[in-house]
């Protein structure tokens, strides 16, 4: 009996499940609800709030999660054009149109407030890493010289979430100067 009655319980873990707290989360965000908290989410998900008290230590921590899936996606690749510049620019110019759609903004700067102390790793940061770390492997392979992963972090990533943070403006202009500056470090 126990294991029928675990799996008829609702909630639990499954993707549709999470699906339905994510999209919750990021509805509320986008509502600009002051008080976001597990049994407002739950209510929205339709899910019981223990489903969200047993997974997340609190309301911050899922805003993270939820903030860091929206700013990551899987499976996402960097341009392969055969120049670190063109694959750069690319980059840089996909990542600003993304964090400058409005949902975007509102989930980073969710993200942003949910820190309360600083963190060791970030899951965004990590992608971001993944993502030039391959980009620059790639340029040497080809006899290019190349600026450091963090480098490329710190003078063109790093700035277009801060614009995008403290509301500055971002455009196509802006992402490409990161990357021409960033590449005039190595020549």
């Amino acid at each position: 009996m126990p294991d029928q009655a675990a799996a008829s319980r609702p909630g639990g873990r499954s993707s549709r499940v999470l699906d339905a707290i994510y999209t919750s989360v990021g509805e509320l965000v986008g509502e600009g609800v002051d008080k976001i908290s597990f049994p407002v989410i739950a209510e929205r998900a339709g899910v019981n709030p223990t489903t969200l008290y047993r997974r997340w230590d609190d309301v911050n921590a899922l805003l993270e999660e939820v903030a860091v899936a929206a700013l990551t996606r899987d499976g996402e690749s960097v341009p392969d054009t055969g120049s670190l510049e063109q694959d750069l620019a690319q980059w840089a110019d996909i990542i600003a149109r993304d964090i400058t759609r409005p949902e975007r903004t509102r989930y980073l700067r969710a993200m942003v407030s949910a820190r309360v102390e600083i963190v060791s790793a970030c899951p965004v940061t990590e992608t971001r890493c993944e993502q030039a770390s391959e980009m620059v492997r790639r340029a040497r392979e080809r006899g290019e010289t190349t600026p450091t992963v963090p480098q490329i972090l710190d003078h063109v990533i790093a700035p277009l979430y801060h614009h995008v943070v403290f509301a500055l403006p971002v455009d196509h202009g802006y992402a490409r100067r990161l990357v021409g500056d960033v590449l005039a470090m190595v020549r």
